[in-house]
């Protein structure tokens, strides 16, 4: 392109003028459903949640626009109502944001079914290959069909035990990876927690689906290499444009112009994700016509030997595919970036350091390393991992559901077709139910009486996996990846500040709820060298 025209077109889309006539164009595209809108309201004694007030027609559009990114501003309207739930319109669908875990249970357990679809939109549809999949799809019988899938096919109790030892051994690999990188810098090696973790948990995935380590060779330290780089990058990057508020969600006639750029980084990343996992799932597939392949392995095995009441595959090529690809990006974030949290925090405060290796210490002793058998007594570790969720969850918003009937919650009424979030860190900030020292990392608020603690929330006090119907059905691989994360990493090394720092900068991205800076550590070995197999 001319470097004048794409100068001219840059300024165009900044210009005011030309929002004005996109929202003129948005305005006369919603005219007649907004005229339904109105008398569906009328029809209606109960008021709307609170919120701001919107502009005719494009709703608060504008303003949405005007305060990238989108979750902050939602953040501060509801911070200034001083409101548990509120609802913004953009074009003419209601988005109401809670952050009660009161109302939060209202909604997803006492009328779990009239929110259980998902919106209809270009990100949720592109992604789950045209509704393909479990977590993205509207409520309906494929949703039905690839929940039972992954309920009783992949996630059961007998699957999850099945797997356990290319957990362990991808553990395994973690640990003998900062064992090295601190005996090569001396016997305290600067270690890179996030890429470490998302490498880790990129690791557990790809041996569970696909049972490999690396999609090349790896790095010449046993590290991951470029492909493996690529690849978890690409996966961390399909959820954030999930959560990211494009424009065309609500204008959908507006999609091809991509005003937001969403469109054409979600294209990118599905685009690397199926660069990786396209040939190896449709070689496979060929494997076992041929009859080249007697056993199954993994979990694409299994997927692919599916078989439906006539004896014919139950899946299509498609639906392993995006089924797959779903699986992925929703395994890698939480454990990361919870442990990375997590750590910056302990820094910190060096004396819950202290009580996490101690315990450690005396469920396992320093003669051997954690196993998945030993969770069930590690309950500081368990609290530690809690606080992270409460505290800094990898998004602020949970996967928005969308009301299929009008209804009533919390005296407010809530119109067909609304989205209603779940805004994670707003549950896990609310100060009236964690009332002391809300905003400080205090692992020991989560311990109680009977001296048992669980990473899944129910109640939803605050938000790990979900609950209802559209809760995450892989809330034991979850548990076991970010405790076997916490447990080997705190029993396996001790960890200090860099040494050029006081302590670590907690400064969240301005972006997103990750941590601004990639958190960096030092790690000195504190277990006999025979115990990391070495």
């Amino acid at each position: 392109m001319d470097f004048s025209l794409a100068s001219t077109l840059s300024c165009l889309l900044l210009s005011a003028r030309f929002w004005y006539l996109v929202l003129g164009a948005v305005g006369l595209a919603l005219l007649p459903k907004l005229f339904k809108l109105q008398a569906t309201q009328k029809s209606k004694k109960m008021k709307l949640p609170p919120g701001p007030k919107p502009w005719p027609i494009v709703g608060n559009l504008p303003e949405m626009i005007a305060n990238r990114p989108t979750f902050r501003w939602i953040q501060k309207l509801q911070k200034d109502l001083d409101t548990e739930i509120m609802c913004i319109r953009l074009g003419n669908i209601h988005v109401v944001s809670v952050t009660s875990p009161e109302i939060g249970r209202e909604f997803f357990v006492k009328q779990d079914a009239t929110v259980a679809s998902r919106p209809a939109n270009w990100t949720n549809e592109f992604s789950s290959g045209g509704y393909l999949t479990i977590a993205l799809n509207v409520y309906g019988d494929q949703w039905k069909k690839m929940k039972r899938v992954i309920t009783n096919d992949l996630f059961s109790p007998t699957r999850h035990q099945w797997l356990h030892d290319k957990r362990v051994e991808e553990a395994d690999y973690i640990v003998k990876y900062v064992f090295n990188k601190s005996q090569r810098e001396g016997g305290a090696g600067l270690v890179n927690l996030r890429l470490a973790t998302q490498q880790y948990t990129g690791n557990v995935i790809r041996r569970l689906i696909f049972n490999k380590r690396f999609f090349g060779k790896g790095a010449e330290d046993g590290a991951a290499g470029v492909e493996e780089l690529e690849h978890v990058d690409a996966l961390f990057t399909v959820p954030k444009y999930l959560f990211a508020f494009s424009i065309s969600d609500f204008v959908p006639f507006l999609r091809e112009f991509d005003l937001d750029g969403h469109k054409r980084m979600t294209k990118k990343a599905i685009d690397t994700l199926k660069k990786y996992h396209d040939p190896i799932i449709e070689d496979r597939i060929q494997q076992w016509k041929n009859g080249e392949r007697k056993d199954q392995e993994d979990l694409l095995d299994v997927l692919i030997l599916l078989k439906d009441a006539d004896g014919n595959p139950l899946l299509t090529l498609e639906e392993i595919k995006y089924q797959i690809m779903e699986l992925m990006f929703a395994t890698v974030d939480n454990p990361s970036n919870s442990f990375e949290w997590a750590l910056a925090e302990m820094l910190n405060q060096p004396e819950l350091l202290r009580k996490a290796t101690e315990e450690l210490d005396n469920v396992v002793g320093k003669g051997r390393q954690v196993q998945e058998s030993d969770f069930s007594k590690l309950n500081f570790v368990k609290a530690c991992a809690r606080e992270a969720f409460r505290l800094h969850p990898i998004e602020d918003f949970a996967i928005t559901h969308c009301a299929m009937d009008d209804t009533i919650v919390a005296n407010y009424f809530i119109p067909k077709g609304s989205h209603v979030i779940l805004r994670r860190q707003g549950v896990g900030h609310n100060p009236r139910i964690w009332k002391e020292d809300t905003l400080k990392f205090k692992p020991e608020r989560h311990l109680n009486g009977d001296n048992y603690v669980a990473l899944n929330e129910p109640s939803l006090d605050l938000v790990t996996f979900g609950t209802g119907r559209r809760g995450c059905p892989g809330v034991t691989l979850g548990t076991a990846m970010t405790l076997m994360l916490f447990a080997r990493m705190l029993h396996g090394f001790t960890w200090s500040i860099p040494n050029n720092e006081t302590c670590i900068d907690l400064t969240e991205h301005e972006e997103n709820t990750t941590k601004a800076k990639h958190l960096l550590a030092l790690a000195k070995p504190r277990l006999p060298f025979e115990v990391y197999g070495i």
